[in-house]
């Protein structure tokens, strides 16, 4: 997956949100543009062909970080490459939130196929040189990646719109063990045929799951050992609400010693460091220790996580 900073175009800024580019894209668009080059009657129009893929992705991306902002996360990068858009969306650990942020980004597609098949149908019958061409495939372009997205394989949206679901009834780590057990399946379907029609870049998209479904499957295996773990009365995350957890599951940032912040009162031990923020382990958020006071979680306008740590701050084993 591709970062925001490593080997990518910054484009502009909207809302908050940066916009990249991955250098791959450009060329896979000259790869993609020339193979189907024999449907308009110039090159120009196919350009504009892939030019409107691009922007179809980039409004769906943006439907994910605007979400995720809507129910207090933090969404500030959007990447685009080859095998579509990335939205870094961190919203608050809960299924409806994480709901709202995963299932708003097939909805814009859901928004576009009314206005994008009601101009083909309008303009197709006009036969007008390759405007109707275009129009038809925009529609068709937008309809197939409604369809691959919203498939229940992880970590498609589809897939992780159904892990939300059942995070109502199954708690966050088995839901997500869940959803990366059928996105293993998924993957496997996905070689299989990529095999079978002979697709590099199916074989890529299948390998690009099998990562993630990794990930995940490493994520829920940690949620799991986490929430065996015996708590710490009297402090809760001002984010998640959780309790913290009792042992030494942070590290000084200045001398890397080991220690638990809550037994310390976020002063390292050995250097003595004051630490100004301390991390949350199971949402990633960071807040001075003294607004961790049990109660109910508040939900604040920007969420703290691991890109935004201080090089001096109290680090948490899981980072």
């Amino acid at each position: 997956m591709p970062t925001g900073r490593q080997g990518s175009i910054h484009l502009f800024q909207f809302r908050g949100i940066d916009v990249f580019l991955h250098w791959s894209w450009f060329l896979i668009a000259v790869i993609e543009i020339n193979a189907r080059s024999g449907r308009y009657s110039s090159i120009a129009w196919n350009v504009l062909e892939y030019l409107a893929l691009f922007v179809i992705v980039l409004v769906h991306e943006f439907g994910h970080a605007l979400a995720c902002r809507q129910v207090g996360g933090r969404a500030n990068r959007i990447v685009l490459w080859p095998l579509g858009g990335v939205a870094y969306v961190d919203p608050p650990p809960r299924p409806g939130a994480t709901l709202w942020s995963i299932a708003a980004g097939p909805l814009v597609n859901v928004a576009l196929l009314p206005v994008l098949w009601g101009a083909a149908l309008l303009v197709v019958p006009l036969h007008i040189a390759n405007v109707g061409t275009l129009l038809y495939s925009v529609a068709w372009i937008n309809t197939v990646l409604l369809i691959f997205n919203v498939l229940p394989i992880y970590p498609l949206d589809g897939g992780q719109i159904l892990r939300s679901l059942l995070w109502f009834w199954m708690g966050r780590a088995r839901s997500l063990m869940v959803a990366t057990i059928l996105g293993f399946v998924g993957a496997a379907i996905f070689v299989l045929y990529a095999i079978r029609e002979r697709s590099t870049w199916l074989l890529i998209l299948a390998a690009y799951m099998v990562l993630n479904c990794w990930g995940g499957m490493k994520q829920a295996l940690f949620l799991t050992r986490m929430s065996k773990l015996e708590r710490r009365p009297g402090y809760a995350c001002p984010n998640c609400g959780s309790a913290p957890p009792v042992g030494v599951f942070w590290r000084c940032g200045h001398c890397r010693t080991k220690l638990d912040t809550f037994e310390w009162h976020a002063q390292c031990p050995n250097c003595s460091t004051q630490f100004p923020l301390t991390r949350c382990i199971d949402c990633g958020g960071a807040y001075p220790i003294s607004q961790w006071v049990a109660g109910p979680p508040t939900i604040p306008a920007t969420f703290v996580t691991n890109a935004g740590w201080p090089a001096n701050g109290l680090q948490s084993e899981k980072s």
